[in-house]
């Protein structure tokens, strides 16, 4: 079958920009070159959707680079039988990455406009193992747990909540960018036991504030 321009786009996306940066599981790579990138965004931003940067998305909000979304996804280590809480729905980009590699993602989104514009990109793409919520899960989001594997996708200047540990399966994996602008950076938490927790740093980025996450009191005079 030939490849179209967009295919070819995209296999180049995943070749200079992501194979690049040190994201070498296949199954990832192969999920990025088949999911159409183009269609989760904007249409006005739809030629930008193979750059190697943010796209702005409305409400202050952003579609991350390609190269983050897919460091952010290879951190988790996804297996086929995992169970995954995503929380920053967006326009649902990730959310189809992670559906490939996973059994089942609950996706949070607080913004119930997001979660329908991404909940129809993911029926387009017949995509049908994602459960879309409309909430705030900046506290954590116990509601399906326990979770295999956990990204939160907007940044935690204090970190995250405690909630979010006890949310994980033993196994389970936490990914979350920590920090301010702009020296933030994301993090992988791993529960290696019931009372036993590990982490450590794997890069450092700038980001958006995830909606509502607690952030340091500010003092003026």
């Amino acid at each position: 079958m030939s490849q179209t321009p967009l295919d070819v786009a995209r296999t180049t996306m995943v070749a200079q920009q992501i194979r690049t940066c040190e994201v070498l599981d296949e199954r990832l790579l192969e999920r990025l070159r088949l999911v159409p990138r183009e269609d989760f965004v904007p249409e006005s931003q739809r030629a930008a959707a193979f750059a190697d940067a943010a796209i702005p998305i409305g409400r202050g909000q952003i579609m991350f680079s390609p190269v983050l979304d897919a460091r952010l996804v290879n951190a988790l280590a996804l297996t086929p039988n995992d169970r995954v809480l995503e929380v920053g729905t967006g326009t649902g980009y990730v959310t189809a990455i992670m559906a490939g590699l996973a059994q089942l993602v609950f996706s949070v989104e607080i913004l119930p406009e997001f979660k329908r514009l991404a909940a129809m990109r993911l029926a387009a793409q017949a995509v049908g193992n994602a459960l879309l919520e409309v909430g705030d899960a900046a506290h954590g989001w116990s509601r399906h747990a326990p979770y295999d594997a956990i990204l939160v996708s907007g940044a935690l200047p204090l970190g995250p909540d405690p909630r979010f540990r006890e949310s994980l399966a033993v196994g389970g994996r936490l990914v979350v960018i920590a920090g301010e602008s702009p020296a933030m950076e994301a993090r992988l938490i791993i529960r290696e036991d019931v009372d036993r927790f590990s982490e450590r740093s794997l890069f450092e980025t700038d980001v958006p504030v995830l909606m509502n996450a607690p952030q340091r009191e500010r003092f003026y005079f």
